[in-house]
């Protein structure tokens, strides 16, 4: 990283982290010794605020505790969608089954989904991601789910547009197939796989 930002190329850090804000993120990324500010990462809570200001939709949130301050200038009264994140021990039948009901009362419901991961790895080992409660909503209400995170191309887009890069000028470095090299590939980047995290 020190060496790609002496080059002088433009470097933007993509994340799906939906259980910390940005602040906390870069907090702990720095705590490692990486030279990294907020500006410099894309993430799927920003992403999804500007979508809710947007379309006036006021969220019933099912996401991280620690994810919540995000969403502090967002309406949440009377909601009229949902926004999934990786709410990890917040996944509880109970919260499962009111976000259900949120979306089944509306005559046409909306389900923001912060990615569609399968898994991802932790230090105890390989954990559920959002992407398979995502799907269960999908399922149970027969909806489909917009997703503002990893791999979609608008966050890819939103990424490319902070740099002034256009996708042929740019490569993705990550270790998942799907989200990371699949996602940038679909929006015409150029994508490479690292061997370390999940990349099996």
């Amino acid at each position: 990283l020190k060496r790609i930002k002496a080059s002088g190329l433009k470097l933007q850090f993509c994340t799906n982290e939906t259980q910390m804000t940005r602040e906390k993120f870069v907090e702990k990324l720095q705590g490692m010794g990486f030279d990294i500010s907020v500006a410099e990462v894309t993430a799927p809570a920003p992403a999804a605020c500007r979508i809710l200001k947007e379309r006036s939709l006021r969220p019933h949130l099912l996401v991280h505790n620690d994810l919540v301050p995000e969403f502090a200038e967002v309406d949440k009264a009377n909601p009229n969608c949902v926004v999934i994140g990786d709410a990890a021990e917040n996944f509880t039948y109970a919260n499962l089954n009111e976000a259900f009901r949120v979306l089944i009362g509306m005559e046409k419901p909306v389900l923001i989904s912060l990615g569609r991961g399968r898994y991802y790895k932790e230090t105890d080992g390989l954990k559920l991601d959002v992407g398979a409660y995502m799907k269960a909503l999908e399922y149970a209400c027969d909806v489909q789910a917009e997703v503002v995170g990893k791999p979609a191309k608008m966050f890819f887009d939103s990424a490319l547009a902070v740099m002034g890069v256009p996708p042929q000028q740019a490569i993705m470095i990550g270790d998942d197939i799907v989200n990371d090299v699949g996602g940038a590939q679909r929006c015409g980047m150029r994508a490479l796989q690292v061997r370390t995290g999940k990349y099996r």
